[in-house]
């Protein structure tokens, strides 16, 4: 692959931050894969992996262009630095944790690619009341969203749920392919 934007996408407990974090370890050597830190107006939590910010710190970055892209989810803004772009534009990967609305809403690029991390609605349950960041209800709500999304185009799915082991092996494997 050329420089490109790697979007991996999916329902809330799919794993995707763990299944990232996995394949990152994978290909720590490889020079020409980066990660993207994800910037959110969320306080940190046990198993996050983004950097936290102010919904005024989130809203200045915004404003002076320090976003290449951002969105907002679940009562929450995420984005992703402008800097990344820097990244892609020298012929790496740059893997992002992304929405899987905001990559819908965008147009169809040669440079933008998309991972959907996925799992079994049983299993998303399970992991979405284990992580108890959310109400039962709001649990209720983010497994209702997911049927808004049955048609989302994806470059590769992965299907969590086996071991951690195997689906960051099956990202690492589509990110050096």
């Amino acid at each position: 692959m050329t420089g490109a934007w790697i979007f991996v996408c999916g329902p809330s407990g799919a794993g995707k931050d763990s299944v990232m974090a996995s394949a990152r370890q994978l290909l720590a050597q490889r020079q020409d894969i980066v990660f993207a830190r994800r910037m959110v107006t969320r306080a940190m939590q046990a198993g996050s992996d983004h950097d936290a910010l102010t919904e005024p710190d989130f809203l200045s970055l915004l404003r002076t262009g320090g976003l290449r892209w951002h969105w907002q989810a679940h009562g929450f803004y995420y984005g992703i630095a402008q800097h990344y772009a820097a990244e892609v534009q020298a012929g790496r990967l740059v893997v992002v944790n992304g929405s899987r609305a905001h990559v819908q809403s965008l147009a169809p690029s040669p440079e933008r690619r998309v991972v959907e991390v996925t799992a079994s609605p049983e299993q998303l349950a399970t992991r979405l009341a284990l992580r108890g960041r959310d109400a039962a209800s709001a649990v209720v709500e983010r497994l209702a969203r997911n049927t808004g999304f049955a048609d989302m185009q994806a470059d590769c799915v992965i299907v969590n749920d086996a071991t951690l082991a195997v689906a960051g092996q099956r990202l690492a494997d589509y990110l050096t392919a």
